[in-house]
């Protein structure tokens, strides 16, 4: 199959375009290079890759990208937390504009299949069990309690203590910044182009994603390359509330051979025609932050080896978030290989992306994009970050 791969030069993006070339498909790329994301072209992206750059969410770009594609893994995005209300409008523009943009242009191609990245953030808080009153959904951690060091959540009925326990696909959605609500209008958006084409869409949803290529010293960095670049630094990584968040840590190679597993899903029909089917991509094995902290901080080696345990706390984080990886092995035949143990030896040594050459967006996006495309694009002055 032709993919067009969209943030084909991020973290993950990458790594599912070098999955779909090694599975057979031929693989073109598409990317803006934004300089809040890249400083420069990665040195990982190749001469045989088929890049174009061009921001997602410019329409003439978008459909020349998918001249002779059959379907599109679609990764382009801004990532990170997005808590302030000035987050807002970025993360509406480039996430939920840019997919429409981009489903717009595939209903025009006649393009079928779609492979969409999604994110655990979507489900807010994971699932939790209260003694008294069952399966209930905690409502946002109180500033008091994170501010007294009570960071687990409490029932919504009787304020008790509760447990967790494994969030499956149908879990009710309950997105709490913006970038968790622009992935679930993703989904909607999605959903919205399979009924009215017919098309075939899968939604990912991605748990903690790690591994090589991670992207070094910006504030969208995930917590691994975060924890990374403190050992590099020779300061110890330093760990938010106690440590005892729970979450899924998933190789990022195997999150691109979910991805090619999602794209023969669609490809083979069994996806469903005119329907999205979203699923959970996760080892199925939570470690706590601190957890990860500790492994990385010993496989690294040769700087301060204990975390600190630093009891400070970010308003739209979550505490638990433990994901249920049945169905995509059920359906789509995926489970994650990589254990977390080699997995973290790996990452402890693994090359990261540069920096970018400037950490945050600016309101005032003008200028010329810096052109390192394989293949000619038609590129306007926009801003977007990558996949990952």
């Amino acid at each position: 199959m032709r993919v067009l791969v969209t943030g084909a030069a991020g973290f993950i993006g990458s790594h599912v375009v070098e999955a779909m070339a090694a599975a057979g498909h031929e693989v073109r790329g598409l990317d803006s290079l934004a300089d809040t994301v890249h400083a420069g072209k990665p040195s990982y992206i190749t001469e045989d890759w088929e890049l174009r750059v061009a921001d997602v969410r410019d329409p003439g770009a978008v459909y020349d990208a998918l001249d002779g594609v059959d379907a599109v893994c679609h990764l382009a995005a801004m990532v990170g937390l997005g808590v302030s209300l000035a987050d807002l409008p970025l993360y509406t523009d480039v996430n939920v504009t840019g997919t429409a943009v981009l489903l717009d242009a595939m209903g025009r191609r006649g393009v079928q299949c779609l492979v969409l990245s999604s994110s655990m953030v979507v489900y807010g808080e994971g699932a939790y069990d209260c003694p008294r009153h069952g399966r209930v959904r905690p409502l946002p951690r109180a500033v008091a309690d994170l501010a007294a060091g009570i960071f687990e959540p409490r029932c919504p009925s009787c304020g008790g203590e509760l447990g967790w326990a494994t969030v499956r696909e149908d879990t009710a959605p309950d997105p709490r910044n913006a970038y968790a609500t622009s992935k679930l209008a993703q989904e909607h958006l999605a959903a919205n182009w399979a009924r009215l084409t017919g098309g075939a869409a899968v939604a990912l949803r991605y748990h903690n994603v790690y591994g090589p290529r991670m992207p070094r010293d910006t504030p969208y960095s995930g917590v691994a390359a975060i924890f990374r670049s403190c050992l590099e630094n020779g300061v110890p990584p330093r760990v938010f509330e106690d440590g005892g968040q729970r979450r899924d840590f998933v190789h990022v190679r195997d999150v691109a051979k979910g991805n090619v597993r999602g794209l023969m899903s669609c490809a083979e029909g069994d996806a469903g025609a005119g329907t999205l089917r979203s699923y959970n991509v996760a080892s199925g094995v939570p470690h706590t932050v601190g957890e990860m902290a500790a492994e990385l901080a010993v496989t690294f080696g040769g700087g301060p080896v204990e975390p600190i345990i630093t009891g400070e706390y970010r308003l739209g984080d979550v505490r638990h978030i433990v994901a249920s990886p049945e169905a995509a092995a059920a359906d789509l035949g995926f489970r994650a290989r990589i254990s977390f143990a080699e997995g973290i030896a790996e990452f402890a040594r693994a090359p990261l992306r540069a920096p970018a050459a400037r950490s945050f967006p600016e309101r005032d996006t003008a200028g010329p994009f810096r052109r390192f495309a394989v293949s000619p694009s038609t590129a306007v002055p926009m801003l977007t970050a990558s996949g990952g």
